[in-house]
Order: C-alpha cells, then structure tokens, then sequence
C-alpha cells in the first residue's frame, strides 16, 4: 500500500542514511503518472525520454523546452506524492548559465515540478551550482547519458576501464560537491557504481549499473512493453502492453466489421412511447 505523505529531498536523504531503497520511474501524461504515483514510486522523471517512447523521435536530442514542459504539467496532475523531476533537454542547460537557470525555473513555475535533471557535460558544475543557487534542487546523471551518446560512440556501457571509471567517480562527486541531491548513474559497471555509492553523501539512482546503488529507476513504457523498437538488456519487463493493446484493437476491428459491436447493450434506445412521439413530430 502506497503512502499518502508527500515525498521529500529530505526523505530520499534519510533513505540514503538508513540504507533504504528508492524506486523512480518515468512518467509523460496524466494516468501513467497518476498509476506510477498511486502505485507508491517515490521520485517520477518527466524524462526526455519521451522523444523517443512518445514523440517517436530517433533520439532524446530533438525534444524542446516546450515539448517537456507540455507533458511535465500533464504528469503534475496526475501525481500527488511522489517528487516530480523534469529532465532537462539538449540545450536548454549548454548555451549559457543564465538560460540555464531560466529554463531550469519554467520546469518549477510553469510546470510544477519539484526538482530538475541535468546530464553531465563538460562545465556542468558552474551551470548546476547556478541553478541550485536559484534555489532549484538538482538530480545529476553521469555514466551513459543520451543526449551526447552518438559523439561519444554510441549507447553502451561506460567506465569499464580505470581511467574512464575514475573520471565518471570524479564527475559525481564533482556535482556533489556543487549541490545535487542525487545522482543517476547510467550503464556502468556495478563495482563503479558501488564505489560511486559508497563515496557519495547523496543517493545514487541507479539505470542498468547494478545492484548497488540507493535506488534503482527504469523508463516506465520499457517497464510495460509499451516500446517496440528495442528492449535494453538492463530492463526487467513486468507486463507486455503492447501485446494487450494490439489485440484488444484487431478484436475491436472484427467486431465493427462483423457487425456484432455495437450490440444491444451498447447502444442507446428510446421507449416505445418516446419512439412514438418523435416519429410524429419527425413528420
């Protein structure tokens, strides 16, 4: 049975010291975020994922401010406990400081939510401890992070030698340091993102990097076989929607084209008097 306080940066703090697990999921519209909430999940992401699972976009890096904004607010009605983060999108925290904290305050003001993602970039520290100054709290995200993955080679496991390992360590405790109150670690391996873990005072939200981490987060549509392009490896599918969706619609089909829907109990009918009358005054 989910709780019915409201999710705090100070509760997912105190999980972080007592050794307690954190669930997130994604969420773009109203009655995903209102299942995904109801269902007691304690952070929803408004992720740039939705280029791809909704939008249908090849990749995160086409999706705008107001795309994200748009199904941010849509989520923001639908949730009531969890902590709601927008994910910002490519750009809208690489141009300059000062757009970043704009943009950053339309995920808060406009939009509603709670917190905001950035993903690591070269001279990310300044432009989150900015936002934060702004009193806008940050989640980081290091390892994996799509919105650069083609320049970087692709989608795949990162940090899988020393000198690629320590960096990525050194990015997290870099916007640590800087004022993020958790930190995404993508597609590392699991003794990184334990050793990230174990250095980090903040928690670590884990996507495909292991047992180890404070908490753990999936794209939701993945989760509910929702998205037919492919299936990371690191995903755990609890449901095939897909399927149910795809069948209910070809049974829905058969019965239009059979005639059998709709039926009787599906359509409306007047009583034999009322029936009557407007036939009359039909003429």
């Amino acid at each position: 049975m989910a709780g019915t306080s409201k999710m705090t940066i100070a509760e997912l703090l105190k999980r972080k010291r007592q050794a307690g697990k954190i669930t997130m999921l994604t969420a773009y519209d109203y009655p995903i975020a209102k299942f995904v909430d109801a269902a007691g999940v304690d952070v929803i992401l408004v992720g740039d994922s939705l280029g791809m699972v909704v939008l249908g976009y090849e990749s995160t890096t086409p999706v705008t401010m107001e795309e994200m904004l748009h199904h941010a607010k849509a989520a923001r009605r639908g949730v009531s406990r969890a902590l709601l983060v927008g994910d910002m999108p490519f750009l809208s925290f690489r141009s300059s400081t000062a757009d970043a904290v704009k943009n950053a305050g339309r995920f808060v003001q406009e939009a509603g939510c709670d917190a905001v993602k950035v993903e690591w970039k070269h001279g990310i520290e300044d432009v989150t401890k900015a936002i934060v100054d702004a009193g806008i709290p940050v989640m980081g995200h290091v390892g994996l992070t799509p919105q650069t993955a083609a320049a970087e080679g692709g989608f795949g496991m990162r940090g899988k030698d020393a000198e690629s390992a320590a960096r990525i360590i050194g990015q997290a405790i870099a916007l640590q340091e800087v004022g993020c109150f958790a930190m995404v670690l993508e597609c590392i391996p699991d003794v990184v993102a334990q050793e990230i873990t174990q250095r980090l005072t903040i928690p670590t939200i884990g996507i495909g990097s292991g047992p180890w981490c404070d908490g753990q987060v999936l794209v939701t549509y993945d989760l509910l076989g929702l998205y037919d392009r492919f299936t990371p490896s690191f995903v755990k599918q609890y449901a095939t929607l897909g399927t149910t969706i795809r069948d209910a619609v070809t049974a829905y089909v058969r019965d239009v084209k059979a005639g059998t829907f709709p039926g009787t109990e599906h359509t409306k009918t007047l009583a034999p008097d009322e029936l009557a009358r407007l036939k009359q005054e039909l003429g």
